[in-house]
């Protein structure tokens, strides 16, 4: 994987502490390179810095230097939630305090690390102040503590092996998008509809990257759009593995297909790679107890500009209110801006994901357990338009087990 490896399929590696406490310039080391900016003075670090490498042994990584979370004054707690958001899509975490200053600011981020199950690397800048108490030492048994001299660089080749044993399982494994359901030597068919909310010259993130996993995996995909579905069917020897379809085609899609022929949604693929497919399946069953007036939270990963055929904001909301059998009150967000508080998500009655194809799979994780303390049905966009269309069951018959599962 190289450096054009999407920001979604890296791992996240997060540094956080108090201002001061050395992350911009510990990332500068670590990297070889000035990413972020440093200055003595308290708050330079304001929205989060990203820099996406290859950090070997890991693979393509995106390292994430936060703002301080000791941050004061009303810009200071903007970027304090700026930081929180950032704690919600990382995979792994670097605590980053001076030698001479652990307080109870850094143990209380290690118990929130701790109980989000992060996995964590400690690293004490000011290597000439570094002397760990014993209390401290106990305190972080069983986590990999370091004495780091950013400028000099003492210290900086232990914090790379510290990182690659911290590191998850799903560095080295990622879910699969398409290796199991379509073999080597067997055909996908995608049917890709190209209109205003497609980008000009090129296949939308999704799309691009199951025709890559087919690829990868020695299997065929043949692309076309709704019109050239039936013809490109009669042109077959033998019917397809599997129909992957943008999910706004699925009505048309599911009509011109034999019953028997396996179907899902780019969107759907994408639930079970970033998300959790069962959970977001028993979410879009909610949609058959909707009743005019309910209130529904969409919400989008990415900033793309809304188009008048924009699925979000425009053809799903039509679907949905047409199911309920009267209309209902929408809101959106987009990017960070996902509530994760159990008031907020406790004022929705269902929530509705893209398929966040743009982030990572921690970052949808997070949203959905967030959801599911606050008692809040979460699907996505494939599985809320299969489920108000009628062909829900349908659309998941390519993942036996989550169907078996489903009530």
């Amino acid at each position: 994987m190289s450096e054009s490896t999407p920001k979604g399929l890296r791992l996240h590696v997060g540094l956080f502490g108090r201002r001061n406490a050395g992350k911009s310039s510990l990332l500068n080391a670590l990297l070889g390179q000035q990413v972020s900016i440093v200055s003595p003075e308290p708050g330079t670090t304001t929205d989060p810095v990203e820099k996406m490498v290859e950090f070997r042994p890991l693979g393509p990584v995106l390292f994430i230097d936060t703002a301080g979370l000791d941050d004061t004054g009303p810009l200071g707690e903007q970027r304090k939630l700026r930081t929180r958001e950032a704690l919600a899509r990382v995979d792994m975490a670097i605590l980053v305090a001076r030698g001479d200053g652990w307080s109870s600011s850094e143990s209380d981020l290690l118990a929130e690390l701790d109980a989000r199950a992060i996995p964590s690397v400690v690293v004490l800048t000011h290597r000439d102040l570094c002397a760990p108490a014993p209390a401290l030492l106990a305190q972080l048994s069983g986590r990999p503590v370091l004495c780091v001299d950013s400028p000099g660089g003492a210290g900086l080749s232990e914090l790379r092996e510290a990182l690659v044993r911290a590191a998850p399982e799903s560095a080295f494994t990622a879910p699969p998008l398409l290796a199991d359901l379509v073999p080597r030597g067997d055909l996908a068919l995608l049917v890709t509809p190209i209109d205003s909310a497609a980008p000009k010259g090129r296949l939308i993130l999704p799309q691009a990257q199951a025709l890559r996993a087919l690829l990868d995996n020695g299997a065929m995909g043949l692309a076309v759009q709704v019109e050239e579905l039936a013809p490109a069917l009669a042109l077959l020897s033998r019917p397809p593995r599997l129909v992957i379809t943008d999910s706004q085609a699925f009505a048309a899609v599911e009509r011109l297909l034999p019953k028997e022929q396996l179907l899902t949604s780019f969107s759907i693929l994408f639930a079970r790679v970033k998300g959790d497919l069962l959970a977001q399946s028993r979410g879009a069953l909610a949609i058959e107890r909707l009743r005019p007036g309910a209130r529904v939270l969409i919400a989008e990963a990415c900033g793309h500009h809304a188009t008048d055929e924009d699925i979000g904001r425009v053809k799903l909301p039509a679907l949905l209110s047409k199911a309920a059998g009267g209309p209902l009150e929408f809101e959106h967000v987009q990017g960070g801006g996902f509530p994760d508080s159990e008031e907020e998500l406790a004022r929705y009655q269902l929530a509705v994901h893209c398929g966040a194809c743009t982030f990572n799979r921690r970052a949808m994780l997070s949203r959905i357990a967030a959801c599911e303390r606050a008692g809040l049905p979460i699907t996505n966009y494939g599985l809320a338009i299969a489920s108000a269309l009628g062909i829900l069951r349908r659309a998941l018959e390519p993942f036996p087990s989550i169907l078996g599962r489903l009530s």
